[in-house]
């Protein structure tokens, strides 16, 4: 009997101690090795942001499941690593901005409002920000559909009114620097009425990062900031032939690399991605999309960062971007979440030390 005792309070500290671990304290022990990049501070001043600059949180296709695809549990456990992931990496970092890029959802494009507005309370949950932090999104194939086949305007309308995200828009901030978020659907200049709204926005957006350039005056009276070389944030990659010269464990699966990207389907068409640099003249360009990570370097120079899932359902190594930028200066730094399979062999251990503990209860 007092074997039996002490074999079930064992086995209640293992349980406890497997799912503190791997539920919670994993989160920490990985994300408190990322710190910070640190911007090269003789190019030009930190400004108002302090002398560490500007910080943000980068992350794309969080893929939030609806009530088509997945079972329950696939639903709670890939929610649970995102929501713990994203939580503990905000009470660790503590950035002033957060981006996710896109496919917020796995199932926008589909689900009735009811249903959306209920996921939309679920993403406010998970991804909650203090009111120090802003928090902004852009849209993605999977919130409102592919251009051609399933984007109308009742979803787009839907997702820009919830999220407050225009098909373009810039967004100036305390340190100088300047970011334009972009609808990649609407960027495929076919005149469609989402098309033309966006390419109009597009077209404001450069005559006032022109005017700024200038130094005009009139810039100046009507209170707009001072110029800032833009950094873009869209779903789609710019457009690129295919993942072959990216690297890294979290690029895309060798066997998959040297596939050539579908314009307007894995990447923007090549005239967009040459109009948006042509009228933007960007410093840096981060997306999403692909699911896989990639650092790609422009005939221009223009570096553009694509961003890993941030959800296991995608990827066994979800990761996420931590960027620190002022008016003159980027610095970027990848951070990398708990691998599902490492979290999976752990609880097989924890298994097998269970089994190994009832096993001697026994023999004695």
């Amino acid at each position: 009997m007092m074997r039996l005792k002490h074999c079930t309070v064992a086995l209640s500290i293992l349980a406890t101690l497997l799912l503190f671990y791997n539920e919670f304290l994993v989160y920490y022990v990985l994300l408190i090795q990322c710190s910070w990049p640190i911007v090269d501070a003789g190019r030009g001043p930190a400004g108002p942001a302090g002398p560490a600059g500007l910080r943000s949180i980068i992350l794309a296709d969080t893929h939030l499941l609806g009530s088509r695809h997945g079972h329950w549990f696939d639903k709670l456990r890939r929610e649970w690593q995102m929501w713990r992931a994203f939580q503990t990496a905000m009470t660790l970092h503590n950035p002033d901005l957060v981006f996710i890029l896109g496919d917020l959802f796995d199932e926008g494009l589909w689900v009735s409002n009811r249903e959306f507005y209920s996921t939309v309370e679920r993403f406010h949950s998970m991804f909650h920000v203090p009111r120090t932090t802003q928090l902004h999104v852009v849209v993605g194939n999977h919130d409102i559909g592919f251009h051609y086949y399933s984007v109308n305007r009742s979803l787009y309308k839907r997702f820009r009114d919830t999220f407050s995200a225009p098909s373009v828009q810039l967004l100036s901030v305390a340190d100088g620097s300047s970011f334009v978020l972009i609808n990649s659907m609407a960027m495929h200049g076919d005149g469609c009425s989402m098309c033309r709204e966006a390419e109009e926005k597009l077209d404001d957006v450069a005559q006032t990062l022109r005017c700024t350039e200038a130094d005009n005056n009139v810039c100046l009276q009507q209170g707009t900031d001072q110029y800032a070389q833009p950094i873009i944030m869209q779903h789609f990659p710019m457009f690129r032939e295919s993942d072959a010269n990216c690297t890294g464990t979290d690029a895309a699966p060798l066997e998959e690399r040297e596939n050539k990207f579908r314009e307007r389907w894995e990447c923007l068409s090549k005239e967009s991605t040459e109009r948006i640099f042509a009228k933007l003249k960007p410093r840096a360009v981060f997306t999403g999309h692909t699911h896989h990570g990639c650092h790609h370097i422009h005939a221009d120079g223009t570096p553009e960062w694509t961003v890993p899932s941030f959800s296991w359902r995608n990827r066994n190594d979800p990761a996420f971007l931590l960027v620190t930028t002022t008016k003159h200066s980027m610095s970027v730094k990848k951070c990398f979440m708990p691998q599902e399979s490492t979290v999976i062999r752990t609880y097989i251990f924890g298994g097998a030390i269970a089994i190994l503990i009832l096993l001697l209860a026994f023999l004695q």
